[in-house]
């Protein structure tokens, strides 16, 4: 058996997306697995005039599958199908991008080590436009067209017919595709006498950026609601980009059965769909890269939702929750408006404090990618496990993946939009990262920048004198104690905290689902906990209120 050093097992370690970690030059370490230009196959990839007739900006991959079953680009996911990307700049029209042995793939990183074989092969270009931003800044991303910024189902973008071709990367050659294929728009899904929708442009959004950005929500009705002329509470509720019912409803399920109960109570519930030009959530917080999106939501979507159904306009009766990106949003719109919302019901929200973002301690880490256990001894980030512990991705394997997807954080996925988010602005006018994606090197300036601004667990501790005593009795988590991401570890640190809080005194609600991954809500129905949020507003509703919305 050779020993781990050997030069022998070095390709299979790079296939696997690990780096040898040890002493010697940490450059050369953390780009084991990086192309090493041995592939000597090409692909080119032909975007025809009659497709389009524009000079295009953008990236364009190659996706390879054995499975034909689909199209290569529905194969894709963070442990999917392989693929390999390059950026493009102003492609002429019936112009030819390549896809060489140089290009970072994923899973597998080298082309040269994709097995010689038979696969169906597919082209992809995703399109970028050119925002003119109010700031000055002139960047290229992928304008969302509704579908969440998904680059291989987004409107618009281009793809060749998949091909059966024999692909032996190690010898020289050249495979020819054309994207001649446009994805169509999506179809608004119409509206149920339950499930309501409505989008506009927001002007706050479209003068930061440039170019026309859009706000909606859907809309999900009480019992009653078109023939009462009575008013009701609100359920916001948070999360990734979706036109779906709020909290999944359809006519026929669980819910539904209990949404129609006389005694069940009545309320709206909304969802409210703000894509970035960077993700398929804008997080719902100001940021330099992406724009007022806290604002907007305040100022323009919400007030919107209030004029179009009869709401309660009260704190006591604004609810906020959501799971994972939707869980952090409900905290953070609590937090940021204690005076606006009455209460927040977060699961396995995303870090509450940048001490572990998914592994990844920004304040203390050195790199993103390794843990430093000695002087001579290193270990890798460790991204996400199943419960039983094994682990599912590195951290260098996920955001090798990301930049893959995507340079410049154009990728779509969750670090490049936490570092949006939450990070300053560079001289690029892209966001500046708090590590390097290649290397993992990170930037300490940026880690502060991310505390000051968007740590929640910071900015509760530096004004708990004023927001104490308006956030006691409003916040409600829930987590699963094996949380597929680590979040349970950031929210352990909120709640210890929470614990040793004084003037006011208020621990906040926590439970932790033994054994539990991402993401557990607890262990009642949905239902029921929709009763626990109207029996919340009944308890701090002002005095002589009446509640005709629940016949309890």
């Amino acid at each position: 058996m050779p020993l781990i050093g050997d030069v022998r097992m070095r390709p299979t370690i790079a296939l696997l997306g690990l780096t040898l970690f040890g002493v010697g030059d940490l450059s050369a370490q953390l780009s084991a697995g990086w192309p090493s230009g041995r592939a000597k196959l090409r692909f080119e990839v032909e975007v025809p005039a009659a497709t389009r007739n524009e000079p295009t900006t953008g990236r364009v991959f190659i996706i390879l599958s054995r499975n034909g079953q689909s199209e290569p680009r529905l194969q894709i996911s963070r442990v999917g199908t392989p693929m390999f990307g390059r950026d493009i700049e102003r492609l002429p029209a019936g112009g030819v991008a390549v896809v060489d042995g140089s290009d970072l793939g994923h899973p597998v990183w080298d082309m040269a080590d994709i097995p010689a074989g038979d696969y169906w092969v597919q082209a992809m270009v995703s399109v970028y436009s050119e925002f003119r931003r109010a700031d000055g800044k002139v960047v290229w991303l992928h304008d969302d067209q509704w579908e969440g910024q998904q680059w291989n189902r987004s409107p618009g973008n281009l793809f060749s017919t998949p091909r059966q071709v024999r692909v032996d990367p190690l010898n020289k050659g050249t495979i020819r595709l054309v994207a001649d294929q446009k994805v169509p728009p999506i179809a608004m899904p119409a509206n149920t006498p339950w499930v309501e929708r409505f989008r506009f442009q927001s002007p706050m959004l479209s003068k930061f950026w440039g170019r026309p950005i859009y706000l909606g929500a859907t809309v999900l009705l009480p019992q009653d609601y078109r023939t009462s002329t009575i008013s009701y509470p609100v359920l916001y509720e948070q999360g990734h980009f979706s036109t779906g019912a709020p909290l999944r409803f359809e006519e026929g399920g669980d819910l539904h059965r209990e949404w129609i109960k006389d005694n069940f109570p009545r309320m709206i519930v909304v969802t409210f769909q703000h894509p970035t030009p960077y993700f398929d959530d804008s997080y719902a917080v100001n940021s330099v890269n992406n724009g007022p999106y806290g604002d907007a939501i305040m100022q323009e979507l919400i007030p919107e939702v209030e004029k179009r159904y009869r709401i309660l306009r009260e704190p006591w009766a604004r609810w906020l929750h959501g799971g994972s990106t939707g869980g952090w949003e409900a905290l953070a719109l609590q937090i940021f408006h204690p005076d606006f919302f009455g209460g927040a019901w977060a699961y396995c929200p995303d870090p509450v404090t940048f001490s572990d973002v998914e592994g990844i301690n920004i304040y203390k880490d050195e790199n993103a990618y390794y843990k430093q256990v000695t002087e001579w001894h290193r270990t890798p980030t460790i991204n996400s496990r199943e419960v039983n512990g094994e682990v599912r991705q590195t951290s260098q394997q996920r955001n090798w993946m990301e930049l893959v997807n995507g340079t410049k954080g154009r990728s779509g996925h969750q670090l490049d939009i936490w570092s949006a988010t939450y990070g300053p602005l560079g001289e690029d006018g892209y966001f500046k990262p708090v590590f390097d994606k290649k290397t993992g090197k990170v930037d300490r300036a940026v880690a502060e920048y991310w505390r000051e601004n968007y740590d929640l667990l910071h900015i509760l501790r530096k004004n708990w004198a004023t927001l104490g005593p308006k956030l006691v009795n409003k916040l409600y988590i829930y987590m699963g104690d094996a949380d597929t991401y680590f979040l349970d570890r950031a929210t352990r640190e909120l709640d210890a905290w929470m614990k040793t809080t004084t003037n006011p005194h208020y621990e906040g609600f926590f439970m932790y689902g033994d054994q539990k991954p991402h993401c557990w809500s607890g262990p009642v129905s949905q239902a029921e906990r929709l009763k626990e949020m109207a029996q919340h507003g009944l308890r701090f509703m002002p005095a002589g209120t009446t509640t005709p919305w629940w016949k309890y």
